[in-house]
């Protein structure tokens, strides 16, 4: 949110002295005009998020910053300039459209520069501390740290029968039970994460602290909670028991106006989806021909919502019999993939006959990917809840494909299952918005399997 307010506050003082001092009537409208202003917000807040602007793993990272603040800069002042529509009429001095794009890219990248030199820094971390066994400290801080460089864990407690006191974790350092809320205050903590469903190992010194510490405003969450948000994953490896409690699953999935509006929306896309389809057709021949001879299509069997199989479309990818010895994951730099198969799932081209299992109900544009009859079966012996995806129809692109690589294995399978329920869990349409835009990205850099 400081990322997204600060570059639109930049961007619209920047135009308004740039305006001041030099008489520019164009930047002056843009900046002034409440409407040409609000359509530049929404187009730098759209292509912003398409180019990564607002993940934290790249807001930290000098040169992927430098990409993104281009790309987003010159995309952004293209598209605005080319809807006078919405925008202000262009003006006659070209040297002001060159001004308006290098002010745009100069207030961009001076603030996230400087976002990087010092707000992204040590300094402002968000700190934390952790109360779990010893054996789990290495795995609970990297599930965490690995997807918010911001946050740190500090410390932890440990709640095993047995404390060794004064010794340092490979990974942090272990405080003593007694001097929990010493270190919290100490050190300014933000919150404490408990990390463990055992009440024997929280003593009455320790819950009298952690009350304390709530008392006065410290933030004190369970470790699924902070997993959950950070992550934006179900952590479906610490459910047990309680597992109900992580399935308050979206009223959409049974709201029928959004349901019935995403299904015109679906039609509409899946239409333009098969005119695109049918345009690169031509180009697809040439190089089917060429480096991928057979057939153009397969059909394959998959399973859909409620568990009912159906049969997808695709554009073949592999050699002929390519499982001739059986089904097996598709791994990376899979030599049954042939050159130009490459080339289509790289550019997402081979989904697009999957328009046609949309337009039929089958699947929908955003959900679960559909996955292969005997690999669910194989997949749901070891892996509880895995046949929850079902309970919504397969998507043509998800939650899962716009945040992890492909699967090549069963704990990849895993981790994309945790995306699925956070999907179906939190379905609303700005979360289908953000997919649909994660999407754009994936394809405009290259990043398909």
């Amino acid at each position: 949110m400081i990322l997204y307010l600060f570059d639109l506050f930049f961007v619209w003082i920047w135009l308004f002295l740039t305006s001041y001092f030099f008489k520019l009537d164009y930047l002056e409208t843009v900046a002034t005009q409440l409407t040409a202003a609000i359509v530049l917000g929404f187009y730098l807040s759209i292509f912003g998020i398409i180019f990564e602007m607002y993940k934290l793993q790249v807001a930290s990272n000098q040169f992927l910053i430098v990409r993104s603040t281009i790309l987003t800069t010159t995309t952004t002042a293209f598209v605005y300039l080319l809807t006078p529509v919405f925008s202000p009429v262009l003006p006659s001095n070209r040297l002001q459209i060159l001004t308006f794009f290098l002010v745009l890219f100069i207030s961009l990248m001076a603030w996230r520069l400087f976002y990087v030199r010092f707000l992204a820094s040590n300094r402002f971390l968000q700190t934390a501390v952790l109360i779990c066994e010893n054996y789990k400290v290495e795995e609970l801080i990297l599930g965490l740290e690995n997807i918010d460089p911001h946050y740190k864990i500090i410390g932890y407690v440990s709640i095993d029968e047995i404390e060794l006191d004064h010794t340092r974790n490979h990974y942090v350092e272990q405080i003593e039970r007694n001097n929990l809320a010493a270190f919290v205050k100490k050190h300014k903590v933000a919150e404490i994460v408990v990390a463990t469903q055992r009440t024997d190992g929280i003593t009455t010194t320790l819950y009298q602290q952690l009350l304390h510490l709530l008392e006065s405003g410290k933030i004190i969450r369970e470790y699924t909670q902070v997993y959950e948000s950070k992550t934006q994953r179900i952590p479906t490896h610490y459910m047990a028991s309680d597992f109900y409690s992580f399935f308050p699953f979206s009223r959409s999935n049974q709201n029928k106006l959004y349901l019935a509006t995403v299904r015109i929306i679906e039609i509409q896309l899946a239409l333009v989806g098969l005119a695109v389809g049918m345009l690169v057709l031509p180009l697809v021949l040439i190089g089917n021909a060429i480096g991928n001879r057979g057939h153009l299509f397969y059909r394959q069997k998959r399973v859909g919502k409620d568990g009912v199989v159906f049969y997808i479309l695709k554009l073949r990818t592999m050699i002929v019999n390519a499982e001739v010895n059986g089904a097996v994951f598709t791994t990376v730099n899979d030599t049954r993939i042939t050159r130009f198969g490459k080339f289509l799932r790289k550019a997402r081209i081979d989904e697009i006959p999957q328009c046609i299992n949309i337009l039929k109900g089958e699947m929908a544009v955003v959900g679960p990917r559909p996955e292969r009859p005997n690999f669910v079966k194989e997949i749901a012996e070891r892996m509880p809840f895995y046949e929850t995806r079902h309970i919504i129809k397969p998507g043509l692109t998800g939650w899962a494909q716009v945040n992890y690589s492909y699967g090549e294995t069963i704990e990849d399978s895993l981790i994309k299952l945790q995306y699925d329920l956070y999907y179906i869990k939190h379905r609303s349409f700005y979360l289908d918005l953000n997919i649909a835009l994660k999407t754009i990205t994936t394809v405009l850099f290259y990043r398909g399997q």
